[in-house]
């Protein structure tokens, strides 16, 4: 059984870098092979609870941050949150942890960080997984939710989410169901020092996207490390149709597809974990 939300939290640290804290946790056996895992929005590094077990039996040694505005990391309010921001501190997280090269596991959001990674420093990424993100900017289909928060009454919408619209909103994303509790946890990350009122500066990220793309799709599609794609086809943001655009471009690319019936969607890693957790760790410990 994964670590619940408080065991997640109690098991890891807040680091202070670059002026603000964010929530680290680490598991698995010091010296063992590097991994940092790069959650999506508007979650949290405790999406990888449930594959966490997986990657530590393999020989793992994982880090898993939360992103500045997310979970339990600091949330400022007068701020412009930015992909590269994430990426600086993600640099800062490592360098304060001693960790040099490292393997990259990355979700939704945190796919675009790791691209801009891919984009500084490509050497110093063993290999790369992707799970659903934008990779494509283009090919990006906002929800319904996403597409308010980022209109003009987008800030009074954030000031006034509540668990039920935000739980129907992660719904309407997912191929299996998942339970009650789990969403609950998922609001509470996100809701954690107010944080869901942060949701519309935070998507942001979707212009960012646009103005990195041809950069980061070069630094991505030319990345000479071995990468695998663990992708839900059920997921209308960025599923089956970005899963072709990978085999179109990457035609040698490693992919599992998770397509069993119920077909996974846009959460693999929480929706379908007894798939995902065995896949990431058979591709880290090569």
């Amino acid at each position: 059984m994964s670590e619940t939300l408080d065991q997640w939290w109690a098991a890891g640290t807040r680091l202070e870098v670059t002026g603000r804290e964010l929530f680290v946790r680490q598991a698995g056996p010091e010296g063992g092979t590097p991994v940092t895992l790069l959650h999506g929005f508007p979650t949290s590094s405790h999406d990888w609870a449930p594959v966490l077990g997986y990657l530590v039996d393999a020989g793992c040694r994982v880090t898993a941050p939360d992103f500045l505005g997310f979970g339990n990391s600091d949330k400022p309010r007068a701020h412009r949150y930015t992909l590269t921001e994430q990426a600086d501190l993600l640099e800062a997280v490592w360098s304060a942890l001693g960790i040099g090269d490292t393997a990259l596991v990355a979700h939704d959001y945190g796919v675009s960080v790791a691209q801009e990674i891919l984009a500084r420093v490509p050497g110093r990424v063993i290999r790369a997984a992707w799970l659903n993100g934008g990779l494509y900017p283009d090919l990006h289909r906002p929800t319904r939710g996403q597409r308010l928060l980022r209109s003009r009454i987008g800030p009074v919408a954030g000031h006034f989410a509540f668990e039920p619209a935000y739980a129907a909103g992660l719904r309407e994303v997912l191929g299996r169901p998942l339970p009650p509790n789990t969403l609950h946890e998922m609001w509470l990350a996100t809701q954690r020092r107010q944080g869901a009122s942060l949701m519309p500066k935070l998507l942001a990220y979707i212009d960012d996207r646009v103005e990195h793309a041809d950069r980061w799709r070069t630094a991505f599609e030319g990345f000479l490390g071995p990468m695998l794609f663990v992708w839900g086809p059920a997921d209308p943001v960025s599923g089956a149709h970005v899963l072709a655009r990978v085999r179109e471009r990457l035609p040698q690319a490693e992919i599992v597809e998770l397509d069993d019936d119920p077909a996974t969607g846009h959460y693999p890693q929480v929706e379908n974990p007894s798939a995902v957790g065995p896949a990431l760790a058979g591709f880290l410990a090569r």
